[in-house]
């Protein structure tokens, strides 16, 4: 089948309203889905909005043929359904469309941080020494500062100053706080308390990284606010969100920029990112550690992902019409008769 380029084929630009959500939390998705999707057709690009209320999938994108159009998929979950991102991939697949991002088993993975964790070290990407507990009574942990998380959570869900522990009584307190509230393992961590640095790649045979971003927490003297946590991202009246900077161009050697862009291809690739994604490193005595990897990065204007695009020379419209053509390699593959 021949593959049509990505601008002669109409986009659907598929993204999620949950009905739980505050009257302005539904605005502010509109508001989004409507600022790239213009960018999209400033660029040349027909693109219909399709905002999905509940899980009926079908229903949406009933109107459409899959060998006509492609999905740009910003949907960060089912409705009413947590934790699934990967969900709405296994979806589009079962219905056949081509969309952008990444595949269920990436998207699931990323959930799953232990097993990122492995599966990093066992192909020689470094990342903080961890360890994944069930019971807050003695764990043997002994090196401080350590950051406990929630180790099936996403988008920095669990991350606040109390999950950064000096000392062992403040380490089983917050493993308590995180196996009562999240219901599921924690994840204790060796804290690098360095300087972090949110690394935007795309492509897949050929993926390029972008200029890395650097996050500036020189606003803050106290270790336990030194990190990216959920009020940093995503509450605007917060102070963490507020004084927490973002750099780009970033001061590094060409060396360092050689391992950072080394490390950083090494874990897009160990965990099956595809088209794009953003690894969250830090470094520490000359090493970069892998803390996240994140094959469904934000892609929102003010995100990581379009300041290192625009640095790079791409407006918003056309770095959502590089990730575009980029999925559109793939249309026509999965529309082949089964066997």
């Amino acid at each position: 089948m021949v593959v049509t380029s990505a601008p002669d084929l109409p986009v659907l630009l598929i993204y999620n309203i949950d009905p739980a959500w505050s009257p302005a939390e539904r605005e502010d998705a509109h508001r989004d889905s409507r600022r790239i999707g213009f960018a999209m057709r400033r660029q040349g690009h027909s693109v219909d909005f399709l905002p999905v209320c509940d899980s009926d999938f079908t229903g949406v994108l009933s109107g459409y043929e899959p060998r006509d159009v492609l999905v740009f998929n910003w949907c960060e979950g089912v409705p009413g359904i947590e934790c699934s991102e990967a969900l709405v991939a296994e979806m589009l697949d079962k219905l056949r469309f081509t969309y952008t991002g990444a595949s269920p088993a990436a998207l699931q993975l990323s959930y799953e941080k232990d097993r990122v964790k492995r599966l990093l070290a066992s192909h020689g990407v470094p990342t903080p020494r961890w360890k994944t507990v069930t019971s807050p009574r003695e764990n043997g942990w002994e090196r401080f500062p350590a950051i406990v998380k929630p180790a099936r959570e996403h988008c920095s869900h669990g991350i606040d100053p109390g999950a950064v522990v000096t000392g062992a009584a403040d380490l089983k307190r917050r493993v308590a706080y995180v196996l009562e509230t999240f219901q599921q393992p924690a994840l204790i961590e060796d804290f690098i308390d360095g300087r972090e640095f949110h690394v935007p790649l795309w492509g897949n045979s050929d993926v390029e990284m972008l200029p890395p971003v650097e996050m500036d927490f020189s606003a803050f003297d106290d270790i336990h606010d030194r990190l990216c946590s959920y009020d940093a991202k995503f509450v605007p009246e917060s102070e963490a969100y507020r004084e927490i900077k973002s750099h780009v161009p970033v001061r590094l050697s060409e060396q360092e920029m050689a391992e950072l862009e080394a490390t950083s291809r090494a874990a897009y690739e160990t965990i099956g990112c595809r088209d794009y994604g953003r690894i969250d490193i830090r470094l520490r005595d000359g090493v970069f550690y892998v803390l996240d990897v994140n094959p469904n990065a934000d892609i929102s204007a003010d995100a990581s992902l379009a300041l290192a695009a625009s640095k790079a020379g791409y407006s918003y419209g056309a770095m959502a019409s590089r990730i575009l053509q980029l999925a559109a390699q793939r249309h026509g593959q999965n529309l082949a008769p089964h066997q």
